[in-house]
């Protein structure tokens, strides 16, 4: 079992990697083309308008950041953020398994939540900068 503890930087790599590119691929159409749409979306659920700025832009930057693993737990968390009030707010009525369910973002927000806590590891832009989202374990264990 300690060669899997090795590996555990690769596994956030993975997490990382996975949910940026979904993110990205759901924000991209947002950000260039859709934005007006997202707006009315977002409106119709009883939000602010204004808050479709800030999912769309989680979604594409955060995703972007994800990926590099820049800045991680906080792209994490708002992109847990945004996939919370997607289950709570537009996909909860469907149930988990159903006709647009919660099961998709849910399993994303459970990405989110993890990276949120453990960081981008040690394949991650933060780890280089310093940023605290190394995720690695202290040189003080052994």
């Amino acid at each position: 079992m300690r060669y899997l503890d090795r590996l555990q930087p690769l596994a956030l790599l993975v997490l990382r990697i996975v949910l940026g590119v979904i993110m990205v691929g759901h924000g991209y159409p947002k950000m260039f083309g859709g934005l007006a749409r997202h707006v009315q979306t977002v409106s119709s659920i009883g939000l602010p308008g204004w808050m479709a700025y800030l999912s769309a832009g989680a979604e594409f930057f955060g995703g972007i950041l994800l990926i590099l693993g820049l800045f991680t737990r906080c792209s994490a968390f708002a992109n847990l953020v945004n996939m919370l009030v997607a289950v709570t707010l537009v996909h909860w009525h469907g149930g988990l398994l159903g006709s647009g369910g919660y099961q998709f973002p849910l399993s994303l927000a459970a990405i989110a939540f993890a990276l949120v806590f453990y960081g981008g590891g040690p394949i991650a832009l933060d780890a280089v900068r310093g940023g605290g989202g190394g995720g690695g374990r202290s040189k003080s264990r052994k």
